[in-house]
């Protein structure tokens, strides 16, 4: 049985992989501070995506290494 924990970082992690590439900005052509939107876009997500790997690094590391395990 797989836990609430497991399932919660799947999404999560499953979320961080379908936001990575912006899509919905690529015909975008607006700058922001001499650079486009997608590029500040893709700094952002850099330090959302670290943010999530330390909190699963710090709280479960190992969760998906020891399911089924005993």
């Amino acid at each position: 049985m797989v836990s609430r924990s497991a399932l919660a970082w799947a999404a999560c992690f499953a979320v961080l992989l379908a936001l990575a590439i912006p899509w919905f900005l690529w015909r975008s052509d607006t700058l922001v501070a001499g650079l486009p939107v997608w590029l500040w876009w893709h700094v952002a997500w850099m330090g959302v995506t670290a943010a999530a790997f330390a909190a699963f690094a710090r709280r479960d590391w190992g969760l998906f290494v020891e399911v089924g395990q005993r």
